[in-house]
């Protein structure tokens, strides 16, 4: 069983900035996740970045991978709501 991140605060918007400082489209997200054996659709993939969707770990550490990045770029610059 796998597990999932629940998100009081998304992290989607900083994958956007991952997926596009990596010059990809989602489907080209998508389809390398998929080949790292990540069963993800693009409509999936779409929520993740919207912040409407629990990631899963898995997830997140493919994503670490395909980016070339560390965790902590995940994280960068989010503020708890009551923070703000």
């Amino acid at each position: 069983m796998s597990q999932k991140i629940k998100q009081d605060i998304s992290l989607g918007s900083n994958i956007r900035k991952l997926r596009r400082q990596s010059h990809l489209t989602q489907e080209q997200v998508v389809a390398r996740l998929q080949l790292q054996g990540i069963e993800i659709s693009r409509s999936s993939y779409s929520q993740i970045e919207c912040g409407t969707y629990n990631i899963r770990v898995s997830e997140l550490i493919a994503l670490a991978h395909l980016f070339h990045t560390d965790y902590n770029t995940f994280f960068a610059e989010l503020e708890h709501e009551n923070n703000r």
